[in-house]
């Protein structure tokens, strides 16, 4: 017949030989909050969120079950984001690629990538050098350089805003771009006599890869001997695309590398 404990003796000897038990095993293996080898795999469509005492998700990774898309959100305690990967990103995040965004108190993205073109920083803008020279005042009839400078290209997009007075017989002036050898005359336009001319020109840096040096001309001349033309610039930076048509046209060579780097990332991915 089989032993049945029957009073609250036995009861607390078992109790306490499981006790032990357990003791001994906690003692055997690292505690259950921590992961001192191997690795943590959160997958199929799963998500990692770090909260603070109050529940406010400071940290979140993984799949959104909204967007659909893989994304990273750092926060700051009180909800407010700090940096974005990817999806979840205020005020929107249908980027055609995984930007990655960093943000100020006040909600505004002060770092990012380039929503439309991959090649180039997006936020902060970045002044252009241009600096005057003696002809920045000028009576000569044939063109020479009112301001010049030479510039890494940090955004895709170049921003341009002058203003010349020209006397009798008027004036004219052109912007050049030279890079590589090369220069592309970007704008040219005519002054009337006795008048302020206002000039923008906004230029998508075709060609150019992110940190190439590039430089920036504004000629101006005088239409009628002995007479004075003056320019004067007022905005000289580079800023983010705002629309998919003003996202420059990519480096020969950067396509060229793209097209061979596929295949070298398929070699690899299967172990070769």
């Amino acid at each position: 017949m089989p032993y049945v404990p029957q009073d609250v003796l036995d009861r607390i000897a078992a109790l306490e030989r499981e006790v032990r038990q357990l003791r001994g095993r906690a003692q055997m293996r690292p505690a259950l909050n921590q992961v001192l080898n191997g690795d943590v795999v959160i997958g199929e469509g799963g998500r990692l969120f770090v909260r603070d005492p109050d529940g406010t998700a400071v940290f979140e990774t993984g799949q959104s079950p909204t967007v659909g898309d893989y994304f990273t959100t750092l926060r700051r305690d009180t909800g407010a984001l700090a940096l974005t990967i990817g999806a979840n990103s205020y005020p929107d995040d249908d980027a055609p690629t995984q930007m990655v965004r960093v943000w100020d108190r006040n909600r505004n993205v002060i770092v990012m990538d380039d929503y439309f073109s991959d090649e180039f920083l997006g936020r902060p803008w970045m002044p252009v050098q241009l600096h005057p020279t003696e002809r920045q005042s000028y009576t000569g009839t044939t063109y020479e350089p009112a301001w010049v400078g030479t510039t890494p290209a940090h955004n895709a997009v170049l921003y341009l805003s002058m203003n010349t007075y020209a006397n009798t017989g008027g004036a004219q002036v052109r912007v050049v771009l030279t890079h590589d050898g090369t220069e592309t005359q970007l704008d040219q336009w005519d002054c009337p006599a006795a008048a302020w001319t206002s000039r923008a020109i906004t230029y998508p840096l075709d060609g150019l890869q992110f940190l190439s040096y590039f430089t920036l001309r504004i000629d101006h001349r005088a239409k009628s001997a002995s007479q004075n033309c003056e320019t004067r610039l007022y905005s000289a930076y580079t800023r983010n695309t705002f629309t998919e048509a003003e996202a420059p046209d990519v480096p020969v060579t950067a396509t060229a590398n793209a097209s061979t780097a596929a295949p070298a990332a398929a070699l690899t991915a299967e172990g070769v």
